[in-house]
């Protein structure tokens, strides 16, 4: 057991880019754990020596089984295990939320050491809303995934972060502006690198650009939120309810009309019993 740390498992925050963003607290955790648990050894290693650490490492990543989840839980009863993933806060479009969720079951003590995120890093760049806003991962590759994905959303008054790679992102950009409407958006890529941009425009030019020259790097898409809509005309408002009405009770219809047409659903409500008993 490190002489340092009590045992448990430490969920800590690496550089995105430069190295110097290791903050001091994740670096003492690095020297002073027993184990560190990695994705890739060869991507750690670097980070390893530049914390001043000689700790060993044991592979952790999407293909890790139950029994490597199990023999690292195990250890943290003794030992300080460290979890680091490639780049930024590991959990947050990486493994881990498994290791974390056995650890609690297994009454571990669980500890996070804050650093460096990516997606917080895009929307403090994008000059977009950002009181409000859901994380989204990398998008599906395919369009058919990808723009039922994005219509899951397309109602959410949220800024949207994505992750995406360089090849995929006209298409990806292409399909917002399709599925989302022409919105505000930002294409942050290689943030904290010697070659960090931020492109700011609409989805369609952000797209066009893209698709004029391949952007390179990690890659993140900040959109902004839908702007704000017209208040629905009664007549489209009756139109809706009695569609739904055909198939829906009175309190279901009048809250799927709610959230398509944005509308006050106890208004609503009222309106459909009026529709319904004539």
């Amino acid at each position: 057991m490190s002489a340092s740390l009590e045992p448990g498992l430490y969920i800590v925050a690496g550089p995105i880019g430069n190295l110097s963003d290791l903050s001091p607290r994740a670096a003492a955790v690095l020297q002073g754990a027993d184990v560190v648990a990695v994705e890739d050894s060869r991507v750690s290693a670097k980070l390893l020596r530049h914390a001043g650490s000689d700790r060993p490492m044991i592979p952790y990543h999407d293909h890790s089984d139950e029994r490597v989840r199990a023999r690292l839980v195990e250890r943290m009863a003794i030992e300080a295990v460290a979890l680091l993933s490639d780049a930024g806060t590991p959990l947050i479009s990486d493994p881990g939320y498994k290791l974390v969720r056995d650890a609690r079951a297994a009454g571990r003590s669980v500890n996070t050491v804050p650093g460096p995120c990516a997606a917080i890093a895009a929307i403090t760049l994008s000059g977009l809303p950002s009181d409000r806003f859901l994380f989204m991962g990398f998008l599906p590759p395919k369009t058919k995934a990808r723009t039922d994905a994005l219509a899951e959303v397309a109602g959410l008054r949220a800024t949207l972060v994505f992750y995406e790679s360089g090849p995929r992102c006209a298409a990806s950009l292409a399909d917002m502006a399709a599925v989302l409407g022409d919105r505000p958006a930002a294409l942050c890529r290689e943030i904290s690198k010697a070659y960090e941009e931020t492109l700011s425009g609409t989805l369609t030019e952000l797209s066009g650009a893209c698709a004029q020259k391949e952007p390179r790097g990690e890659i993140v898409l900040v959109v902004g939120p839908p702007g704000e809509r017209a208040a629905p005309e009664a007549d489209e408002i009756d139109v809706a309810l009695r569609e739904a009405l055909e198939r829906l009770t009175v309190s279901q219809a009048a809250g799927e009309v709610a959230r398509a047409l944005g509308a006050d659903r106890k208004a609503l409500y009222a309106r459909a019993m009026e529709i319904k008993g004539k």
